[in-house]
């Protein structure tokens, strides 16, 4: 089947934004299905760099199609000054077209509000959001009082919904937080000032992928965060608020499963979290601080400095069998060079048990494991002019091979330098 789902095999930030961006060049139909403006996909284009926070990472390919599908949650502020920006810079080809889906929610003020006040709130527990309101937008959603696209562009609609929300969610702030009440009447202005820019943008996506496929078109669903940023096989509560396993791109693009193809998992060549949480294989030393400057980690969305360790196989094996992960795209290759010995950590144990095929859920437990390491000689050649495999020096494909047998799937591409020349591509998942 001529389709791929691109997700992230750690705790995001693993370059998908770069794959996605090479991958798009084969597709027609390039969709994202989860999440918001709290992912951040750089690309890196001609030593260009972009930064993307909904729109779908193929925009900047001449002659596609591009889709914000229902599973996500969208700022319309975001999403017009990124649309703006890639006009005033050029970016945008004049053929490439972008939808909306008209059932997708939207993050409001109050949203961001109460994300902030939680965090800010909830001294010693604090779970790492961005605050951009996107856990509270979900939560609306399921609770059923969300405003979708379709709701926005109906004033009527959008005036009831909106009073209705701003006077629970003053009870909320006020009450509960002690902060200041929402004021509603600006919030309505400026959202119907957006809904009349996303007006043209916005359409049954769920119909227009089912079309596109009817026609043989190849689509490409674009995942946000990582596999163990998931709402359920996350490391929970330390998660995102969406599912962002691959079994979740059918459900938040509107399409059947079963049109659902070859999944690539995306993995760096070592570990990164930005935020709190567990992160067993986590380096404070001098070969951490050189991972966070070689690699510059730091967040796309918050520019907050990511933490870094050796790669953590675990999670990625975990992260393989959970999506259903047939290849892997391996990032960052090069930041590794240098290193004079690799270590990988192939598995957690305690002092009664042995974890290789999962994270323990219970954080507790998972907090009383230590990483069980393999090491390897590294290398000092400079791999970023490397275009095939065998252009690689020994001990580098020796680290692939070997990345290969630990996570059980087969290497698809290679990435050796931030741009998007700067690629091994060893099978076609278009084709598999």
């Amino acid at each position: 089947m001529a389709n791929v789902v691109v997700v992230g095999t750690q705790w995001g930030d693993e370059g998908k934004g770069k794959i996605v961006d090479l991958y798009a060049e084969h597709a027609d139909v390039i969709t994202r299905f989860q999440g918001g403006n709290n992912a951040g996909h750089t690309l890196v284009v001609g030593g260009r760099q972009t930064i993307l926070h909904l729109i779908p990472s193929g925009i900047l390919h001449a002659g596609k199609i591009c889709v914000i599908g229902n599973g996500v949650v969208v700022d319309p502020r975001v999403l017009i000054e990124e649309l703006d920006g890639l006009k005033e810079s050029g970016l945008l080809p004049v053929d490439t077209r972008l939808f909306i889906s008209e059932t997708a929610h939207v993050i409001m003020p109050y949203h961001r509000r109460i994300d902030v006040a939680r965090e800010s709130h909830n001294v010693g527990k604090k779970i790492g959001t961005t605050g951009r309101g996107i856990g509270p937008a979900y939560e609306d959603k399921i609770a059923r009082i969300g405003i979708r696209i379709c709701d926005l562009l109906d004033e009527k609609v959008f005036r009831e919904k909106l009073a209705r929300n701003v006077e629970e969610k003053n009870f909320y702030l006020t009450k509960l937080f002690g902060e200041e009440p929402i004021d509603g009447g600006p919030i309505r202005e400026e959202y119907l000032a957006y809904a009349d820019r996303i007006r043209p943008y916005v359409a049954d996506c769920s119909l227009l992928l089912q079309k596109q496929i009817d026609h043989g078109k190849r689509i490409l669903f674009e995942g946000a965060q990582g596999s163990h940023l998931d709402i359920d096989h996350g490391t929970f509560p330390y998660v995102t608020s969406s599912n962002t396993v691959s079994g979740n791109a059918a459900c938040g693009a509107g399409v059947g499963p079963h049109r659902v193809g070859t999944v690539v998992g995306i993995c760096k060549a070592y570990t990164t979290r930005v935020g709190e949480g567990p992160f067993l294989t986590e380096l404070k030393d001098e070969t951490g601080n050189r991972l966070q400057q070689v690699g510059q980690e730091f967040g796309a969305t918050t520019g907050r400095k990511r933490r870094c360790g050796w790669l953590d196989m675990v999670l990625v094996r975990h992260a393989v069998r959970v999506s259903g992960i047939s290849g892997i795209a391996l990032t960052k290759l090069d930041v590794l060079t240098g290193i004079e010995k690799i270590k990988i950590c192939t598995g957690y144990r305690t002092e009664y048990e042995e974890f290789t095929e999962s994270v323990p859920a219970n954080l507790r437990l998972l907090a009383k494991c230590r990483p069980v390491y393999e090491e390897m000689d590294g290398w000092t050649e400079n791999i970023r002019g490397a275009r095939r495999f065998e252009d690689l020096p020994r001990n580098t494909r020796r680290y692939i091979e070997r990345l290969e047998t630990l996570s059980g799937a087969r290497m698809f591409l290679v990435s050796v330098g931030p741009d998007r020349n700067e690629t091994i591509t060893l099978q076609d998942p278009f084709q598999d």
